[in-house]
């Protein structure tokens, strides 16, 4: 579905200009992607040094990045304005929370395994909620019908 299609829907976000959907949807791929490759970097380099400490930050806010912008967007609109897809940023809020302080209270395990489970997520469920059919993404990932 195109932004024009999507501005001319009717929904209850439909006051939304197609310029402000574009620049919520590229701040929020630039996020993800941010995230994306900041994650892998961190995973093949040491861990418990200074970059690590920095870059692990960086990697947090670009996800807080793309959970704050994923509920500035309502495509998937099966409860009001909502889907499962803002049940997933929920729960994205308290994992990263729930990683950064353990990283806090030295529980290097439990950071560990709330960090590379968010990651992964990222990488699963976010990819697989993101290009299915009718979504942007998925758009102009495959092209439009």
């Amino acid at each position: 579905m195109s932004f024009k299609a999507q501005s001319n829907q009717g929904t209850r976000h439909g006051h939304q200009s197609a310029a402000r959907r574009r620049r919520c949807y590229c701040f929020h791929t630039t996020s993800a992607l941010l995230s994306l490759i900041l994650g892998i970097y961190i995973f093949i380099h040491p861990k418990g040094k200074t970059t690590h400490f920095w870059l692990g930050r960086t990697w947090i806010v670009a996800m807080l990045g793309v959970v704050i912008s994923s509920f500035l967007i309502f495509e998937m609109q099966l409860w009001g304005p909502l889907s499962p897809i803002h049940l997933l940023s929920l729960y994205t809020l308290w994992a990263l929370w729930s990683g950064w302080r353990a990283a806090r209270n030295r529980q290097r395990t439990r950071h560990a395994f709330t960090m590379v489970s968010l990651w992964m997520g990222a990488l699963g469920l976010n990819i697989w909620f993101t290009l299915l059919p009718g979504r942007v993404l998925h758009d102009v990932v495959f092209g439009t019908p």
